[in-house]
């Protein structure tokens, strides 16, 4: 084993780190996050955990290991802050969770559990502080405080698509993202956690059906049908895929800018890994351009976070069923490669797009 087991991956940039005021509520200001993921995303899982370790000090995030294989690895890998919540331990604590996963494909059924997750570490908390839900594909550029700021003595955050006038049709899925929620430890939030997950439970399906999209289109009445609630308005939180083209991306001393403000956390929504070297950024699926600029400060210190991830994880907890994305993992890779090359959206790991 490594002697690096046990210990902090290395940041890509030791300059960027940054620690976070104290959270009001919860354990000497700690923030509390969890998210969920499988051994396909455990690279970018990792690259999360690493983001909010330079900018969100101190923290614990809870990952609801959706595999024995990313429970091993984070067992393994004793990071700090860093702690797996095995499934089958949340369908024992949650056994309606076994129902619903019967009739739900794989994905659904990840869907299905995130307001389980949710309601389960509320629950079982101390009843103090904020429990914040992030999508594993979420990375932070700058301190994770404008968040916070704006959910203030609120109960709940949660952020909008934002999509452009030209995209305005995909409110069908939702005007808000599920990929950033966060919850503080009181009767509006665990009144409106409870109230999700009875409707997940009922219904939770990759498609749009009666005013409903998976988990996340029961988001749009939030705002009026629980107290509490806050619409994240920091330009520089929630900028994805679906709204970097309303974006100015640029680079003021040392730091990533969106407009006027800080970029706080990107959605890498989409990225997928075409073989070793060549990722589809997803941008061609939204009409958005692969900009030199969202290349240089978005798209590629991503690309090398992971590739330092996945050399790390290598050594550190090494699994030899575990592939980082390889050629072969793929359906007609040569298909996407064509279609990238065509849109654009293509990116080289560690070089330049190759758009």
């Amino acid at each position: 084993m490594s002697s690096v087991e046990g210990g902090v991956p290395p940041a890509s940039d030791p300059s960027e780190q940054s620690t976070a005021a104290s959270a009001p509520g919860g354990n000497s200001g700690r923030r509390e996050f969890c998210t969920y993921f499988d051994s396909n995303y455990l690279s970018r899982g990792v690259a999360l955990y690493r983001s909010l370790a330079r900018h969100a000090e101190p923290f614990k995030l809870t990952v609801l290991s959706l595999d024995l294989a990313t429970e091993r690895t984070i067992a393994r890998l004793r990071l700090p802050g860093l702690e797996a919540l095995p499934i089958a331990e949340l369908e024992q604590a949650h056994p309606e969770l076994l129902a619903a996963k019967a009739n739900r494909s794989k994905v659904e059924y990840y869907f299905t559990c995130t307001s389980s997750l949710l309601l389960h570490l509320l629950e079982r908390g101390n009843g103090a502080g904020t429990v914040s839900y992030l999508d594993a594909d979420l990375y932070f550029f700058s301190s994770v405080e404008p968040v916070y700021r704006e959910l203030g003595d609120g109960s709940i955050l949660i952020v909008g698509h934002r999509f452009p006038e030209h995209l305005r049709s995909l409110e069908e899925h939702g005007v808000f993202n599920v990929g950033l929620l966060a919850f503080t430890r009181d009767a509006n939030a665990l009144e409106c956690v409870r109230w999700w997950r009875d409707r997940c439970i009922e219904w939770c399906y990759d498609r749009v059906e009666d005013g409903r999209f998976a988990d996340q289109k029961y988001l749009d009445d939030w705002p009026t049908r629980f107290r509490g609630v806050r619409v994240l308005e920091h330009r520089g939180s929630g900028v994805a895929p679906w709204n970097v083209e309303t974006h100015a991306v640029s680079e003021l001393q040392g730091r990533v800018h969106v407009g006027a403000e800080p970029l706080c956390f990107y959605h890498f929504h989409g990225l997928k890994k075409l073989n070793p070297w060549v990722y589809d950024s997803g941008l061609g699926a939204y009409r958005a351009n692969m900009t030199p600029a969202l290349r240089r400060h978005v798209y590629q210190p991503y690309l090398r976070e992971l590739r330092d991830v996945e050399r790390w994880l290598d050594e550190a907890a090494p699994d030899p069923e575990r592939r980082w994305g390889s050629v072969r993992r793929f359906r007609r890779p040569y298909v996407s490669l064509a279609k990238g090359l065509l849109r654009g959206s293509l990116l080289i790991a560690g070089g330049r797009a190759a758009s």
